[in-house]
């Protein structure tokens, strides 16, 4: 016996769906691009040149930074000169997660070390004791809701 029936010797009859013959149309669509016609037309560039101002720098767009349509400045003239830092000095429990977590992981991946070990395997840990000595390697960069940023290095932050 079979999941769908019809095993007593006969055959189906007729379903109430006939696929319809006419749905398939010999006529196919002609190309959208001739081909022909673009290859001796002048106007037509095939070089792709993306626009940029006059130093070189490609000009984008990009609507979370206020410019949206106008050339954006370049990312070094954005930031604040360190003897004019408004923030606090102090490393946010999110910085210091971030941090934590960016050197543990580079520390995995068997890069230096910068402190004595004392027989300490986990990377976390190490981590942690590079952030006490202040010798870890990373830049926190802190965006200001006008588009510009502060750098501060973990030796500077407290």
């Amino acid at each position: 016996m079979s999941d769908y029936g019809g095993d007593d010797g006969h055959e189906p009859e007729n379903y109430d769906y006939e696929p319809n013959e006419e749905v398939f149309d010999d006529n196919e669509p002609e190309d959208f691009l001739d081909q022909e016609g673009m290859e001796g037309e002048e106007g037509v560039d095939d070089s792709y040149n993306p626009a940029v101002n006059g130093e070189n720098v490609v000009v984008s767009g990009d609507p979370n930074s206020g410019y949206s349509g106008k050339v954006m400045e370049q990312s070094r003239e954005k930031k604040v000169p360190n003897d004019q830092r408004t923030t606090t000095p102090y490393l946010t429990k999110y910085e210091r997660a971030r941090v934590l977590g960016t050197r543990a992981l580079q520390i995995s991946m068997n890069a230096p070390v910068l402190v004595d070990l004392e027989g300490e395997t986990d990377p976390l840990q190490i981590a942690m004791k590079e952030l006490n000595q202040k010798k870890i390697p990373l830049i926190v960069r802190r965006y200001l809701p006008d588009g510009w940023y502060e750098d501060w290095s973990c030796e500077e932050l407290l």
